[in-house]
């Protein structure tokens, strides 16, 4: 068993990285329209942006400028500046880092699960990356309910993946200061639940 992030630099390393766009396309553009209309020109973290597929997306496709994203892994970090020299990409452990400035929405996908207690870094992210008024929008397909990911960790070899309810990330949303929280179910297929998505705002 590795931690995520010496997985996530391995796939970098190995290309496997390029299929993180291809399966997790569908859902985030969902996520995309839970914000997209409240801002204009918003400010976006994407926290464990990993190659930037989707801060290119949102530069090239949306036309967003003031756009940064965050990643523990060099490797991915090294391919996202490889692929963009637009916009700002930086390597930090996401429960560490600071922006200088607060944004309007920050999005994540595939992540927060890897802490093992991501009431730590939701709670961060509610006090050190969001504006008044901002929004975070988490997406996740690793959760209690989605019984086809439980057996994720040891497939993948990674040392931490923290499988809790949609309840539970309510909770942790709201335990952290965030308001008006809900949750989505995005991409269901027969027996696939579909990707969890919550999001909160900060008022």
């Amino acid at each position: 068993m590795k931690p995520p992030i010496k997985v996530f630099s391995d796939w970098a390393i190995s290309g496997k990285d390029e299929g993180m766009k291809d399966n997790h396309f569908k859902p985030v553009m969902k996520m995309i329209e839970l914000f997209e209309n409240k801002y204009e020109n918003p400010s976006i973290i994407d926290a464990g942006c990993g190659n930037g597929w989707l801060i290119r997306h949102f530069y090239e496709n949306k036309r967003y400028t003031n756009l940064t994203g965050v990643d523990g892994s060099r490797e991915m970090i090294a391919k996202a500046k490889t692929l963009d020299n637009q916009n700002n990409y930086i390597c930090s452990e996401l429960d560490l880092w600071k922006p200088e400035n607060k944004v309007d929405v920050v999005i994540s996908m595939e992540v927060i699960y890897y802490f093992k207690n991501p009431k730590i870094i939701i709670k961060h992210i509610f006090n050190n990356w969001i504006k008044k008024n901002g929004v975070f929008i988490m997406g996740i397909d690793f959760y209690q309910e989605n019984e086809k990911c439980h057996d994720w960790k040891e497939k993948t070899g990674v040392d931490t993946m923290e499988l809790f309810s949609s309840k539970m990330w309510i909770n942790f949303f709201e335990e952290s200061g965030f308001k008006n929280v809900n949750k989505y179910f995005f991409n269901q297929k027969e027996e696939w639940k579909g990707t969890l998505v919550v999001e909160g705002f900060k008022f």
